[in-house]
C-alpha cells in the first residue's frame, strides 16, 4: 500500500481531532444522603439534550462513586435511576472551558419521602409528574403577546391542537378544560384554549378525571375524561381581557364573537355572545341529551325506565346540532360566575346559556333494500328547515362541612323550542327499473319543551382509613308538548310498474308526554384489610310517566281546515309506573402497582303500563337486571399501565319497542309494537395499555373492545312485495348472537435530531348483525379498518406544519345478496401549515382530501380536496389582527356518506357550505396584574 506525505498528516490529524472530541467526562457519587448509604450498582446515564439519544452509561461502584469517560462536547443529561426512588434527572454542558462535569454527590430520595412526585430538571423545571397528574411549566416554552392557550397547548410534548381546536393528549380526545379546576362555560373547551391568554397561566396540568364517586372511594369505576386543568398566576387573577372578532364574507356569510372575563381573585365573571353563518360558531352543547331532544323512552343503568321528552319519534327529530349538513345560522350567548369563600371551603359555579340555530339544506338518497328474492332500489330527494331555540341556566355549590365531611349539590333547567320542516319525493323500483311506489310528502312540527335536573352528593369519611359513607340523590322532571302535521301522497304500480291506486294522508298530530324521576344512591366501603376493601351500594328509583300520542282526521264533512276526527290506529295513551331497587357488593384490592375489582349490581324492577283508552290490558312486567363488573389494572412505571376490564349487562326493551302503537310518519316504512320482547344481555370485554417516555417525547397507546349480545332485541321486517311497504317490529332472536368490535393503536415520538413528531395509528372496527327479512334470516357484516401516519413540526411564532394521510377499506354486505355489497377502499389524507413572516404577516392553508372507490351497490366512486387559505397581519402591538380567509378554494365540499345496517345499503349526498371569502378584524384588549411576559 502506498501512503502519500499528505495522506499522513490527514490521518494525525484525525486521530488528534478525535481525541480532542472524546476527551470530556463526568463522574460523582449516589447515595441516599437521608439513610447515609451508597447506592450500590444504580445505573447512570448520559443522552444528548438535543434528540434524547443515549450516549453511555454505566452502574455505580462498591463506594458509590460513577465515572463515564470518552465523551464528546455538547449538551446532555444525566439521569439516576434506582429501585424504589425517585429519578435524578439534571442537565449540563461540556465544552473547551468545562472538560470535565463533577456532580459532586447525587442525593437519591425514596419516592414515598416525596410524596410521589417525580421532578425532570430542565429549562425552568419544563415537566413534572405528580402520581397520575402531568404537570407542564409555561415559563420553559416560548410565549409571545397575545398568544393563546391554544398557541401553548401545541408546543406541549405529547399534546396536539388540529385547526378546529380539538384537543389530543397522550393519544385521547381531551373532554374537559378547566380553569383552576373550575369548569368555564361547561362543555365547550375552545372558549377557555381559544380565548385564555397564555401569558396568565402558571401551570397547565394534563391527568384523567375520575367520577365524584371513584374520587370520593378510591375504587375505580372505569368512568374516566381526558382533562387539562389551566392554573392561573396569582398576579393575573385581577383584572379583565377580552377580545371582539367580526367578519364579512362573499355570498352573504358572515361571523361574529364578544367574548369578556373579569377576574378578581377567587372569582371569575365572564360574558360571550356569537353570530354567524357559515358554520364557525354552533351551539356546541355536549349536554344536548338533557334538552328533551327525543321522545324516547329507555331503561337506564339502574335498571328503571326514563322518558326523554319531545312527544315521540314521528315528530321530533332535530338535535340542535350541526354537523356539516346543510347550511346554518347560529346565535349563542352565555355568562358564567365562579367564587371560592370561606376559606376556600365553600364554592359556587353557575352558567346561563341562550341560543338559536337554524339549518336549511338539500338531500339526496339512494337505498339498496334486500329481501329474500327481492331487491330494490329508493331515490328520495329532501329538503329541511330545521329550527331550535333554547336556553339553560345550572349550577354547582359545594362546600366542605368540615374534614371530613362534603356536600355537593347541582341544579339546571332548561326551556327549548323546535320547529321543524321536512319534505320528501321518494320513488322505489325493481333492479329491472320498473316502478313499485312514489311518494311525496310533508312533515312539520312545532315542540316545546322543559327540563329541571337537581343531584346531592354527600361524602363522609372515617376515621378508619378506606371506611366511606356516600349518599348520592337525583331528582329530574320532563314535560314535552308537540303538534304537528303530516300531509302525504303515495302512487302504487302494479308487477310491471303501471299504475294501480293513489292513497292519501293528511293528519294533525298531537304527542305529549311527561316524566318524573327520583333516585337515591347509598354507597358505603368497609376497609377488609390493609389493601382490601368491600362497598356496598344501595339504590331505590322511582318514575312515574305519562305519553300521550293523538292522531286526528279531517271530518268527512268537506271542511278542509279542522282536524278533529281521532285516528285511534296511530293514537295511544299510556300511564307509566315503575320502582327499581338495585343492591350491589363490589370487591377492591390496591396495591401500589396495581388494582383489582370485581362485583357485580342487581336491580329488580315493577314496571306498570296502564293503557289509558281501555283497548288493551295493562302491560305489568316484573324483571331483574344483572350488572356484573372487574377490573385490573398494573402499573408497569408512572407513565406506563395496562388495564384489563369486563362488564356485563341486562337490556330491557324500550317503550316504543314494546307498546302496540302504529307510527305512520314515512308510510312506506311502519313501525308496529311487540309486548312479548324479552330482554338480551351484553358482555363487554376492554383492554388498554400506554406507556409516555417524558423525556423522549414519545407515547404508545394500545385499546380495544369486545362485546356479544345473547337473545339480542333486533329488527324483523316484513315487506309486501307489490306496495313496497316495510313493517318493521322488535324481536328476540333465538340461537343467535350479535357482536361489535374496536381496536385502536397510537404511537408518536420525537425524530431525533429533526424535532418532528411522527407518528402511525391504526384502527379496526365494526359488527356483525342479525335481522329478519320477510321472516328469513339476514346477516349483515359492517367493518372499518383504516391505518394513518403522521408528521408535526412546531415553533412557536415562526411556524407550525403537519400532514397526516393513510388508507381505509370498508366490508359491508348483506347474506341475502352478497353479490352486490358494498365493500370498498378509500384514502383519507390532511396537512397544513402557518407561517410568521417579517412584518408582523402570517399565511396559512390547511387541505384534507378524501377517495372513497366505486363498489358494486353504487359503482361511482368519490373524490373531495377541501383546501382553506388565510393571510393576516397584526398592528398595536399585536393586539390587533387584520386576516382574509378563503374557504374550499376548489369548490369542491360535497357533503357525503355511506353507511350499511340490516338489509339496507345507503348512500347520501347534501347541501353543505362551499367556496367563500371573508376578511374579518380581531381585537384582544387585556388590563391583568403582573403586565406582558418579559422577553
Amino acid at each position: 500500500m502506498k501512503i502519500t506525505f499528505i495522506g499522513l498528516l490527514l490521518l494525525c490529524f484525525g486521530f488528534t481531532t478525535s481525541f480532542a472530541q472524546t476527551g470530556y467526562s463526568v463522574k460523582g457519587k449516589v447515595a441516599d444522603t437521608v439513610a447515609n448509604s451508597n447506592l450500590i450498582n444504580a445505573s447512570v446515564s448520559v443522552i444528548t439534550a438535543k434528540d434524547s439519544i443515549l450516549q453511555k452509561f454505566t452502574r455505580v461502584k462498591d463506594d458509590g462513586t460513577f465515572t463515564i469517560s470518552n465523551l464528546n462536547k455538547g449538551k446532555f443529561i444525566l439521569v439516576a435511576t434506582y429501585p424504589g426512588y425517585a429519578d435524578f434527572v439534571e442537565r449540563f454542558t461540556l465544552d473547551s472551558a468545562h472538560t470535565t462535569h463533577n456532580f459532586g454527590t447525587v442525593s437519591m430520595l425514596l419516592k414515598e419521602r416525596l410524596l410521589k412526585e417525580v421532578i425532570v430538571k430542565g429549562k425552568a423545571a419544563a415537566i413534572k409528574i405528580k402520581g397520575d397528574t402531568t404537570e407542564f411549566n409555561p415559563a420553559a416554552y416560548n410565549i409571545q403577546p397575545n398568544s393563546k392557550v391554544e398557541d401553548l397547548l401545541k408546543q406541549l410534548p405529547g399534546i396536539e391542537v388540529d385547526k378546529d381546536g380539538k384537543i389530543t393528549a397522550q393519544g385521547q380526545t381531551v373532554k374537559k378544560v378547566l380553569v383552576d379546576g373550575e369548569e368555564f362555560f361547561g362543555d365547550d373547551p375552545t372558549l377557555v384554549t381559544k380565548n385564555l391568554r397564555a401569558d396568565m397561566v402558571d401551570k397547565v396540568q394534563l391527568y384523567d378525571k375520575k367520577s365524584d364517586q371513584a374520587a370520593f372511594t378510591g375504587i375505580d369505576d372505569g368512568v374516566k375524561d381526558k382533562t387539562i386543568n389551566i392554573k392561573l398566576k396569582e398576579d393575573k387573577k385581577n383584572g379583565y381581557f377580552g377580545k371582539l372578532d367580526g367578519g364579512l364574507g362573499t355570498d352573504g356569510y358572515y361571523q361574529g364573537q364578544a367574548l369578556f372575563n373579569r377576574f378578581k381573585g377567587k372569582q371569575k365573571f365572564s360574558l360571550y355572545g356569537t353570530l354567524g353563518n357559515n358554520g364557525k360558531t354552533g351551539l356546541g352543547w355536549e349536554d344536548n341529551n338533557k334538552y328533551g331532544g327525543g321522545g324516547n323512552m329507555e331503561f337506564g343503568d339502574d335498571g328503571g325506565f326514563y322518558i326523554f321528552g319531545g312527544g315521540g319519534d314521528d315528530l321530533d327529530s332535530f338535535n340542535g346540532r350541526y354537523d356539516g349538513e346543510g347550511k346554518p345560522v347560529a346565535r349563542t350567548g352565555g355568562a358564567h360566575y365562579d367564587t371560592k369563600w370561606n376559606g376556600d371551603k365553600e364554592s359556587l359555579n353557575t352558567n346561563y346559556k341562550i341560543g338559536s340555530l337554524t339549518v336549511d339544506g338539500t338531500k339526496n338518497t339512494q337505498q339498496q333494500n334486500n329481501f329474500p328474492g327481492n331487491i330494490s332500489t329508493v331515490n328520495s330527494d329532501q329538503y329541511n328547515h330545521n329550527y331550535l331555540f333554547r336556553q339553560k341556566l345550572d349550577l354547582n355549590y359545594q362546600v366542605k362541612i368540615d374534614s371530613m365531611q362534603n356536600l355537593k349539590i347541582t341544579a339546571d333547567g332548561t326551556l327549548r323550542n323546535s320547529n321543524t320542516k321536512s319534505i320528501f319525493n321518494t320513488q322505489t323500483n325493481r333492479l329491472d327499473g320498473s316502478r313499485i311506489n312514489t311518494n311525496s310528502r310533508d312533515n312539520s312540527a312545532d315542540v316545546d319543551g322543559k327540563v329541571f335536573n337537581a343531584t346531592a352528593f354527600y361524602t363522609k369519611k372515617f376515621k378508619k382509613k378506606s371506611r366511606t359513607l356516600s349518599v348520592n340523590f337525583r331528582a329530574g322532571y320532563n314535560d314535552s308538548d308537540s303538534k304537528g302535521f303530516l300531509k302525504s301522497n303515495t302512487t302504487f304500480y302494479d308487477s310491471v310498474g303501471v299504475f294501480a291506486r293513489d292513497t292519501t294522508i293528511d293528519q294533525y298530530k298531537v304527542n305529549k308526554s311527561k316524566s318524573t324521576n327520583i333516585n337515591t344512591n347509598i354507597t358505603y366501603t368497609e376497609p377488609l384489610a390493609k389493601d382490601f376493601t368491600l362497598a356496598l351500594s344501595y339504590a331505590i328509583s322511582v318514575n312515574n310517566a305519562t305519553n300521550d300520542r293523538r292522531t286526528f282526521n279531517k271530518p268527512n264533512t268537506g271542511n278542509t281546515t279542522v282536524y278533529n276526527t281521532l285516528d285511534s290506529v296511530y293514537s295511544s295513551d299510556y300511564k307509566l309506573n315503575q320502582l327499581s331497587n338495585q343492591g350491589g357488593a363490589v370487591f377492591n384490592v390496591q396495591k401500589q402497582k396495581f388494582s383489582f375489582n370485581f362485583g357485580t349490581k342487581v336491580a329488580g324492577v315493577k314496571f306498570k303500563q296502564v293503557d289509558e283508552f281501555g283497548r288493551m290490558a295493562d302491560l305489568t312486567r316484573n324483571f331483574t337486571n344483572w350488572y356484573p363488573q372487574a377490573s385490573f389494572q398494573y402499573k408497569f412505571s408512572k407513565q406506563s399501565s395496562v388495564r384489563i376490564s369486563y362488564n356485563g349487562n341486562t337490556t330491557q326493551p324500550n317503550i316504543d319497542q314494546i307498546q302496540p302503537v302504529r307510527v305512520n310518519t314515512d308510510p312506506l316504512n311502519i313501525q308496529t309494537g311487540n309486548a312479548a320482547l324479552k330482554p338480551s344481555f351484553t358482555n363487554r370485554y376492554n383492554i388498554s395499555y400506554n406507556s409516555y417516555k417524558v423525556i423522549s417525547n414519545q407515547y404508545i397507546w394500545i385499546s380495544g373492545s369486545y362485546s356479544t349480545t345473547s337473545n339480542p332485541i333486533v329488527s324483523n321486517v316484513v315487506r309486501d312485495t307489490t306496495t313496497g311497504i316495510s313493517t318493521y317490529q322488535s324481536s328476540n332472536l333465538k340461537n343467535r348472537s350479535t357482536n361489535n368490535f374496536w381496536a385502536n393503536s397510537y404511537f408518536e415520538r420525537k425524530i431525533p435530531g429533526l424535532d418532528i413528531n411522527a407518528g402511525f395509528e391504526l384502527s379496526a372496527s365494526g359488527n356483525t348483525y342479525y335481522n329478519l327479512s320477510n321472516n328469513v334470516l339476514n346477516e349483515t357484516k359492517a367493518y372499518n379498518y383504516s391505518g394513518n401516519i403522521r408528521f408535526s413540526k412546531y415553533k412557536e411564532r415562526k411556524y407550525d406544519a403537519w400532514i397526516s394521510g393513510g388508507p381505509t377499506y370498508t366490508v359491508n354486505s348483506s347474506s341475502l345478496n352478497s353479490a352486490l355489497n358494498n365493500n370498498g377502499r378509500g384514502f383519507n389524507a390532511y396537512g397544513g401549515f402557518n407561517i410568521y413572516l417579517p412584518g408582523k404577516f402570517q399565511i396559512g392553508t390547511d387541505g384534507n382530501y378524501t377517495y372513497n372507490a366505486p363498489t358494486k351497490s353504487f359503482p361511482q366512486d368519490f373524490r373531495r380536496f377541501l383546501l382553506n387559505a388565510n393571510i393576516s397581519r397584526t398592528f398595536l402591538k399585536d393586539a390587533l389582527k387584520a386576516s382574509i380567509t378563503g374557504n374550499d378554494l376548489l369548490n369542491q365540499n360535497t357533503g357525503y356518506n355511506r353507511t350499511g345496517s340490516a338489509n339496507v345499503l345507503t348512500q347520501e349526498r347534501y347541501t353543505t357550505i362551499r367556496r367563500y371569502f371573508m376578511f374579518s378584524l380581531t381585537w384582544d384588549f387585556n388590563k391583568v396584574g403582573g403586565g406582558a411576559p418579559k422577553k
